[in-house]
């Protein structure tokens, strides 16, 4: 099981190139189930959660190519020969963004059985928004054996339009609606629909094939249905989150200094946390796909409350929260999505932080430094945030069971090795 080896307090300065997103990739992929012609996707990220759903793909029968076997950036993807409109357990259960494909094999070819999903341990993510969803298109669903079961039901043709106000925002669940809507006979409206970008990426795609959406960006999609969807080329938008967590290495420099110009970026997803690495002292400037970063003080203290885009996103508390470890002043964190998304404060502990988890905040007393020590990934971001203690710190530190990390970051210690980290992967 691969390992991080981290040297702290090295001074970070140079460029870092942003891939593309992962929470666009992975339902802008399942797309590809919609349609009979081909569909070649750009900039897209080499991560394990995009070879995990490329898998699942393969294996119903789409035809996924790499032009340039060399550069896996680039996919074509050939859904002409499904063959087996079903997801197995054996890899759903890595990831719970596979649920992204019971939409798609429904709507198209009439019948779906999909595993129940797996993935990061950090609390409930139901999938009962989805099945209410597609009940409401007229759909025939059971659960049996761990399987989700779906088949057309009144219409034997074709799912049918309707409205549709989820309980809660979710956001593979509004991805999961839109992308069976599109096929639909009539009219779908979905309210209280995510407004994430990666949520408007794939309608972009989707509109490109020839689907029918208004709303984009708006928590009210309208879908109108369409008889088919064809062949579209589309590049997938950066990672907003990559690139705040590449942001936040920055910040926690502190006086060691960093200066890191970020490339290939899109600002205008992350209003919300650049004005909050502004408040802890990070000076910003941007571009329309750049952002300069530079930090030589100990960053200041900054509380937040995480909710939905385009407030602050869970997927960055993390990060910030290993930011805050060695700022000036106290910090207090709320997490409102997930219940089990503070597994790494008892890692970043571990590593002389002071913070104490009341319900669902967290209160941090920054400290004046880190020291380095063996610590160990729980999910995803945990991983990003005990990295970027790790740069902070004195002394080595140990990043184990980095397996997380590599789900949802290309190379990330490449990158950072790159910008002067002294960080090594170990076999």
């Amino acid at each position: 099981m691969d390992k991080l080896s981290i040297q702290g307090g090295t001074p970070l300065k140079g460029e870092i190139t942003i891939t593309g997103a992962k929470n666009a990739a992975l339902p802008i992929l399942c797309a590809g189930l919609l349609s009979a012609e081909p569909i070649t996707l750009r900039n897209l990220p080499d991560l394990q959660d995009v070879r995990t759903i490329l898998k699942i793909l393969a294996q119903m029968g789409l035809k996924v190519t790499f032009p340039n076997p060399e550069d896996r950036s680039v996919v074509v993807l050939d859904g002409s020969d499904i063959h087996t409109p079903e997801a197995s357990y054996d890899l759903v259960k890595t990831m719970r963004a596979s649920i992204l494909v019971l939409g798609p094999l429904l709507a198209r070819f009439g019948r779906a059985k999909v595993s129940l999903p797996g993935g990061c341990a950090i609390g409930a993510r139901p999938v009962d928004q989805h099945i209410k969803g597609l009940k409401a298109m007229g759909a025939d669903i059971h659960i049996e054996h761990g399987y989700i079961e779906a088949k057309f039901g009144k219409n034997p043709n074709a799912l049918v339009g309707a409205k549709i106000l989820t309980d809660m925002i979710t956001v593979t669940g509004t991805e999961n609606l839109m992308m069976a809507a599109v096929l639909a006979e009539g009219e779908t409206v979905l309210e209280n629909a995510a407004r994430e970008p990666e949520v408007t990426d794939l309608a972009e795609l989707l509109i490109k094939m020839g689907a029918n959406i208004k709303g984009l960006g708006t928590d009210r999609l309208i879908i109108q249905g369409v008889k088919a969807l064809h062949g579209a080329e589309h590049s997938i938008i950066p990672d907003r989150i990559e690139t705040g967590t590449f942001m936040c290495v920055a910040g926690a420099m502190g006086e060691l200094g960093s200066d890191l110009m970020i490339k290939n970026a899109r600002p205008d997803t992350l209003d919300v946390v650049i004005d909050k690495l502004r408040e802890a002292g990070l000076k910003i400037e941007v571009g329309a796909d750049w952002i300069h970063v530079t930090m030589n003080q100990r960053p200041k203290a900054v509380s937040f409350k995480t909710s939905e885009y385009p407030a602050f996103p869970t997927d960055m508390q993390a990060q910030f929260m290993a930011m805050n470890t060695i700022a000036t002043g106290t910090s207090r964190v709320t997490e409102t999505i997930f219940e089990n998304r503070f597994m790494h404060v008892q890692e970043l502990n571990r590593l002389g932080a002071n913070i104490v988890i009341e319900g669902n905040t967290a209160t941090t007393e920054g400290v004046k430094g880190l020291s380095g020590a063996i610590v160990m990934a729980t999910d995803l971001r945990a991983s990003a945030s005990l990295v970027i203690a790790g740069l902070a710190a004195q002394g080595e530190t140990i990043v184990d069971r980095i397996y997380h990390l590599d789900r949802g970051y290309d190379r990330m210690e490449k990158k950072l090795a790159a910008v002067g980290a002294n960080i090594v992967r170990v076999k």
